[in-house]
């Protein structure tokens, strides 16, 4: 699968947990997938809440690595 490939089902799967974080206050934004890494923003009330890691490791980590192959892992950028 080439980086576009790769990249479109990143925020297909964005697409999809955006509701959970919007109805909560917050968002998600794609900033670039590099190396298997995936790095976004997540910001309005996410980028202050106590449960971020949880979030972007449990949930969103998980959910990107059982569907995308090449993602090894998922960091948020401040």
């Amino acid at each position: 699968m080439n980086m576009d490939e790769v990249e479109k089902k990143i925020l297909v799967l964005l697409d999809k947990v955006r509701p959970f974080l919007v109805s909560d206050g917050g968002n998600i934004e794609f900033i670039k997938f590099e190396n298997g890494t995936v790095y976004v923003r997540l910001t309005g009330a996410c980028a202050g809440c106590n449960l971020i890691d949880i979030t972007l490791k449990d949930g969103i980590e998980q959910l990107m690595i059982e569907e995308i192959p090449e993602v090894k892992e998922v960091r948020n950028i401040l």
